[in-house]
């Protein structure tokens, strides 16, 4: 039945065909819905080319007779609504195609899915969470995340841990776990691989079915729900990935969904991903827009999430399947539309473009000619690091320039700087067995990169599993191989990597200018014959910190580094210590400027450079300076500091 109290309104309807209805799921899918003190239950779904549509579920025994769907406009919407509550139950859309087919669809707008390999659609109120998460969002409202520090634990829930019998985790089941260990190690948010609906383990969720329904593998969405809010009570953010470029085949979901190409492009060129499998959104069609951009804001509504990594942004940029790069105006308009529809709901979300291209802008505001990301991957300083490590060190100078060519465009567009799961994956290796050399040599090379990683200019994301020291890709099966804690050198990774971002969230020069050319200079970028680099960050009030990172087993002693302030430089991380695994070439006491001019600098200091290894410094503040009340400063007078010559 209809009833007529349930109808949707012309504006909505008008605004959905537009491509305007931001909050389509509140008209489409399946809603419990109170009349006059009953309890109904509606369904409504978008099929245009169908004849007939019926609803058919557990409640019906799947057979559709009289539970047909009336058509409520000519574009194609239709609606049912039955007269009681329906929480729980199981259902599909049963389709009559013009070409005289009979398909059976999950619900576009389910928000809960049947544990897979079932494909049903399950009726379901988000009523009901209590939510404790206001003075998350509080704080954040106060924060600007362009000046803050941001590292990030990218991961897949399925394989971080199991349970002994090798099931899943729950959501809550992780909160208790994940959470208390992400904060030990010290990221600021954990990114999520997509976790929307997807009958396909090894797809890690980028191939999706269920773009309001978080995948029942892990749980119901209040029990996501309950993982998100203990988040923010500890102070993490959560990032999910989404994928609004593509989505998988199969035959319940979204592909030819009322026997015509609905959601995705007509001509197989634009439509078909043959190295994924998969069929690529119709970015240009109005009703498509709607439903992409409802899911996004369903996901900040309704899970309080904190921002999006999009994935495969250079398939919406440009066509697939065709020769040269030729621009997608729908795609490049619907990422436009799309950051602005979600940065008009929230400024302090994270929009994070996974994008391998050089299209200019892409973190500039949309009103500014920018497609209004408030950040992109840095692909390119990803592949060139990574290069230059897997090159045997003494082959390093022949790629000197694979370290220094990110410093060209850094401050192009705000950046993050990844190490994800497609790096350590598909025969990749992990990030610890790409470093060439022996055991002592891989491990003295990873601590040595992460550290050059949190100096780079660029917030941080970082794949789980390095902080183990796996020698072993990612196992998307698997769980991680935590025994590896039980090893010394495993251990001691584990540690530095805590003391790593320990320093990093506490040091201003780290972060505040991630996006800033005046927050960053080299020292020494020319030393390709030692492969040693030296450079400087700088916070918003002068503070400063010196980076000298030697990417070769060679040790140094009595190695003069150009600095800028008279004074005194303490050594506040060696990634050589001996409680990191290294072999314990410090500067243990503070280093002393001289009057010698050197690298371009009015100042010097002689120091020790470990093998494989990175030095942190930082000038050594004395009471005066670090009072700052406006008064002159004054320097003490260190014992035995070298005077000119």
């Amino acid at each position: 039945m209809v009833i007529s109290d349930a109808l949707p309104s012309d504006y909505q309807l008008h605004l959905f065909h537009e491509g305007n209805l931001f909050e389509s799921h509140e008209l489409l899918g399946a809603h419990i819905i109170t009349l006059e003190q009953k309890q109904y239950t509606k369904f409504s779904v978008w099929a245009p080319h169908a004849l007939e549509v019926r609803v058919v579920g557990d409640f019906n025994g799947w057979k559709g007779e009289g539970y047909s769907l009336h058509k409520v406009n000519d574009e194609g919407i239709w609606m049912i609504t039955i007269g009681q509550n329906l929480e729980g139950e199981l259902y599909k859309y049963e389709i009559m195609t013009t070409d005289g087919e009979r398909i059976l669809k999950s619900d576009p707008y389910a928000f809960y899915s049947e544990l897979r390999p079932h494909t049903a659609s399950i009726v379901y109120s988000l009523d009901g969470f209590q939510w404790e998460d206001k003075s998350w969002h509080n704080r954040k409202l106060k924060r600007n995340i362009l000046l803050d520090p941001i590292a990030i634990y990218e991961m897949h829930l399925g394989s971080w841990k199991k349970k002994d019998d090798g099931g899943l985790l729950t959501y809550r089941e992780l909160a208790d776990e994940l959470i208390p260990y992400v904060m030990e190690l010290g990221f600021t948010h954990i990114e999520l691989l997509p976790i929307v609906e997807h009958p396909l383990d090894i797809s890690w969720g980028y191939q999706g079915t269920g773009y309001f329904s978080p995948t029942s593998r892990y749980g119901t969405p209040h029990d996501l729900m309950y993982f998100i809010n203990e988040c923010h009570k500890n102070g993490l953010g959560v990032i999910l990935d989404w994928v609004p470029g593509h989505f998988c085949k199969d035959a319940h979901g979204l592909y030819r969904f009322d026997g015509s190409y609905l959601y995705e492009y007509p001509y197989a060129n634009d439509r078909e991903n043959p190295v994924w499998g998969t069929a690529n959104f119709h970015l240009g069609k109005t009703e498509v827009q709607s439903f992409l951009i409802s899911s996004a804001l369903f996901w900040l509504q309704y899970y309080h999430i904190d921002g999006f990594r999009l994935d495969a942004v250079a398939n919406l940029i440009y066509w697939p399947n065709q020769e040269g790069k030729i621009e997608n105006r729908d795609g490049i308009e619907f990422l436009k539309k799309l950051n602005h529809v979600l940065f008009s709901y929230d400024r302090t979300i994270l929009m994070m473009a996974e994008d391998s291209t050089d299209w200019p802008q892409v973190t500039a505001p949309v009103d500014c000619g920018g497609l209004g990301f408030n950040y992109k991957w840095n692909m390119g300083w990803m592949n060139d690091v990574l290069t230059y490590m897997e090159t045997p060190p003494y082959s390093r100078s022949n790629v000197h320039e694979k370290m220094t060519f990110s410093l060209l465009y850094a401050f192009n567009e705000n950046f993050i700087l990844p190490f994800s799961h497609d790096e350590v994956v598909h025969g990749k290796k992990s990030l610890l067995d790409k470093m060439p050399g022996d055991y002592w040599q891989k491990f003295a090379q990873l601590r040595l990169l992460l550290g050059y990683m949190i100096g780079h200019p660029g917030k941080k994301l970082l794949f789980m599993g390095f902080e183990l020291g796996h020698f072993s890709e990612w196992k998307d099966k698997e769980q991680l191989d935590w025994n590896l804690l039980d090893y010394d050198m495993h251990r001691k990774i584990n540690e530095y990597v805590k003391e790593l971002l320990k320093i990093y969230k506490k040091s201003k020069p780290l972060f505040e200018l991630d996006h800033d050319v005046h927050g960053f200079e080299w020292i020494d970028v020319d030393n390709k014959q030692q492969s040693i680099f030296s450079f400087m960050r700088k916070g918003k009030s002068g503070d400063l910190l010196v980076f000298v990172c030697n990417f070769t087993p060679t040790v140094y002693h009595d190695y003069m580094v150009g600095v800028p302030q008279d004074g005194s430089y303490r050594e506040i991380l060696n990634s050589d210590a001996g409680s990191f695994g290294g072999s314990g070439v410090l500067n243990k006491k503070v280093l002393h400027t001289t009057d010698i001019g050197f690298h371009g600098k009015p100042y010097s200091i002689t120091m020790s450079i470990p093998p494989f290894g990175v030095s942190i410094l930082r000038p050594v503040k004395h009471r005066k300076e670090r009072k700052g009340d406006g008064k002159e400063k004054v320097r003490s007078h260190a014992v035995g500091r070298r005077k000119r010559k």
